[in-house]
Order: structure tokens, then C-alpha cells, then sequence
């Protein structure tokens, strides 16, 4: 076992591995956003990283995800796995909380390249971190959140059980958008169908999530 344990956290799917980057993977990660994840005349982030020129898009989506390890602290933390499928990168799927151990509620935020979407497997991803809060960290409450014109990340939430959960108005490249926000309980979770999902890796790390 490494000293950064949660390193060696793996979730998997029929299809899909989820892992924390090494360096080589955060590079992989960085070109397939270069790639595009969005068409140019939509914005599906709240914070527009996306619309950086190459070589800083790059450079500072490799620099935000050490960044998220450095600031790691049991109290707050964001675990951000890339996506495997068949070895390739496709994405990276989130999962950070604020003093879970005290609520037992953690946010999720995630993306696909361009050519990975419509297969299915954003959904699948997002199933497979919810296992892993729900299952593998006994976590309560989901949160997730997108902009009403993001139909993609509503349809994945809604179909995986999500319940709406008000609204937020938000700035976005410069104007007002209205925000969905979404949550989805334990009791709903589990009533719901889910994949097969096996997490490898985590007894020996749970403190780091203060649980």
C-alpha cells in the first residue's frame, strides 16, 4: 500500500474503471479535453475552464486535479477519478463533501470527450461513484446540479432516481442562468436498479474521508 492510499482506490463496472490519475492519465485526461467535451456555442460549466486556448486549457485541468489532492483534508475533500474504458481515458467523474462525516452528504460533478458521449456511459459512471458514496462511505445524500439547457446531465440524474431540488441563478460567461439543482437520498438509491459496481481499495484508506 502506497502512503497516499487513496491512490489505489479502484471502481469498476462491466465497462468502466475508475482510478485517481497519475501523471501520465492526468496528461491523457488534458488532451482529450483539448478535444472538446461541449460544442463551442454551449457552456455546460458553471466556471467556463473549458474555454481557455491550448496550451493553458491543458495545463491548468492537470494543475486543478494535483491541486484537489494537495488541499485534501478528511474534513473536505474531492476525489476526482479519470474514466477508463478499455484503457482509454474518456472522462473523469468527481465526488467531493464538506464535513461528511458529520452530514453524510456529498456533491458529484463529472464529464465525457465528445467521442465518448451517447454510449451510455456517463450514466454508468455516475452509477458507479454513487456506489461508491452510498455503499462503499455510508453517505446519505447525493447533490448534483446542472443548467437547464444541459439535457444530458438531467437525463442521467433523473433516470438515476434524482428528485428536483430547487433553483439557483448563476452566472455564466457573463450573464444569468438558471441552475437545477438535484438530490438524491439513500432510501431513493436504494430502491432504485443499479449496476454491478466493485470497489477494490478502500478499507485501508477510509480515514481520509473521515469515516
Amino acid at each position: 500500500m502506497s502512503h497516499l492510499a487513496i491512490l489505489d482506490i479502484r471502481i469498476r463496472t462491466e465497462r468502466l474503471e475508475l482510478r485517481l490519475p497519475d501523471l501520465e492519465l492526468l496528461d491523457e485526461l488534458a488532451t482529450l479535453a483539448a478535444a472538446g467535451i461541449h460544442p463551442p456555442d454551449r457552456m455546460p460549466f458553471s466556471v467556463p475552464w473549458t474555454d481557455q486556448p491550448s496550451p493553458q486549457l491543458e495545463r491548468s485541468a492537470i494543475l486543478w486535479n494535483l491541486l484537489q489532492l494537495g488541499n485534501w483534508r478528511p474534513e473536505a475533500w474531492s476525489f476526482n477519478p479519470v474514466v477508463l474504458c478499455a484503457g482509454k481515458v474518456v472522462g473523469s467523474q468527481g465526488i467531493s463533501a464538506t464535513d461528511f462525516a458529520v452530514t453524510g452528504v456529498f456533491s458529484t460533478g463529472s464529464w465525457l470527450g465528445h467521442a465518448y458521449q451517447g454510449q451510455g456511459l456517463g450514466r454508468e459512471m455516475r452509477a458507479a461513484i454513487l456506489h461508491f458514496g452510498f455503499a462503499g462511505l455510508g453517505g446519505r445524500t447525493a447533490l448534483s446540479g446542472a443548467f437547464h439547457d444541459n439535457l444530458p446531465s438531467l437525463g442521467v440524474s433523473r433516470s438515476l432516481g434524482y428528485q428536483e431540488n430547487g433553483e439557483l441563478v448563476v452566472a455564466r460567461q457573463g450573464l444569468p442562468a438558471e441552475q437545477l439543482s438535484l438530490r438524491l437520498s439513500r432510501e431513493q438509491w436504494e430502491r432504485g436498479g443499479r449496476p454491478d459496481v466493485r470497489i477494490e481499495g478502500l478499507e485501508g484508506c477510509r480515514d481520509f474521508f473521515g469515516v
